[in-house]
């Protein structure tokens, strides 16, 4: 019985010691967390204007021939996708990796991996991959995202692939974060829009020197980057939410087993005591 009890006893220090590393890292992950939503709502506001102008300047013109709209046959894939350095965050990893396989399927594909899991990942997995030069997202820096768009760029335009693809997460609250898939070339223009009055008096106003299509072709990377840049923001922000609320988890589940521990010690202990009580009685008696 009193092996029992050292056991538990020892078992409970040592879940004190894990409930300790959890909270702090729940503490962290907040803390961090704050920061991490400010910034992808500063951020957010830049892909939607960007976005729009690229779409101005390719639907004013109906005779636009910029490799980077024009359509081909899709013989190879790059997807750019961003996973975390670490675990303990939940599914984080997890689930933008079923994404990324789900929307790769029946693909010829490669991978430029953004954060030490998704590089371990998909070198297991045996998927080509294009750089490993950004294998740790938490050094990912805004010059880093152009860099890597000039690389995906160039690649795009010499044909080692036909369409890019970023898998991120999207964060939607601290409690929801969804992975997320969105193809950033060949950049898909609507239809030439038959604008009238203000609209189209306004479009026949801008003029762009050398002219539209430089203009567009110049842009585009910077697109790439921005789009980049905003998905490691969401993702980001969506680690530190997912570990956020799997260390609440973990604090919450270590506490309980701690009062289960208690209520088995002391049972342990008070069997221990009514037994030696017996003996002592029984004892006496004789």
């Amino acid at each position: 019985m009193a092996g029992s009890m050292k056991d538990i006893k020892l078992r409970i220090k040592s879940v004190e010691s894990t409930m300790q590393i959890t909270k702090a890292m729940e503490l962290v992950a907040s803390s961090k967390l704050r920061r991490a939503k400010l910034r992808v709502e500063a951020s957010r506001p830049y892909f939607t204007e960007l976005h729009q102008t690229l779409l101005d300047i390719a639907g004013s013109n109906t005779e636009f021939l910029s490799a980077y709209v024009k359509k081909r046959e899709v013989k190879r894939s790059c997807f750019i996708v961003i996973a975390g350095d670490r675990g303990l965050a939940g599914g984080y990893n997890t689930n933008i990796f079923k994404q990324i396989t789900a929307d790769a399927a029946g693909k010829n594909y490669c991978v430029l991996p953004i954060g030490k899991k998704a590089v371990e990942y998909y070198k297991h997995a045996g998927i080509e991959l294009v750089t490993e030069a950004f294998s740790l997202a938490a050094d990912v820096s805004v010059s880093d995202c152009f860099e890597l768009s000039r690389i995906v760029s160039q690649k795009y335009l010499a044909g080692e692939f036909d369409e890019i693809y970023v898998g991120y997460t999207n964060f939607v609250s601290m409690l929801s974060q969804t992975p997320a898939t969105i193809r950033v070339l060949p950049f898909s223009c609507p239809p030439q829009e038959k604008a009238a009055g203000e609209q189209k008096g306004a479009r026949d106003m801008i003029l762009y020197e050398p002219d539209s299509e430089t203009v567009f072709d110049a842009i585009v990377p910077e697109y790439i980057a921005g789009i980049v840049y905003g998905a490691m923001c969401e993702s980001v922000a969506s680690e530190l939410g997912a570990r956020r609320t799997a260390m609440d988890a973990a604090t919450n589940n270590a506490s309980d087993m701690i009062q289960n521990l208690n209520l088995y010690y002391n049972r342990a202990r008070q069997a221990a005591i009514t037994q030696e009580i017996t003996e002592i009685v029984a004892g006496a008696e004789q």
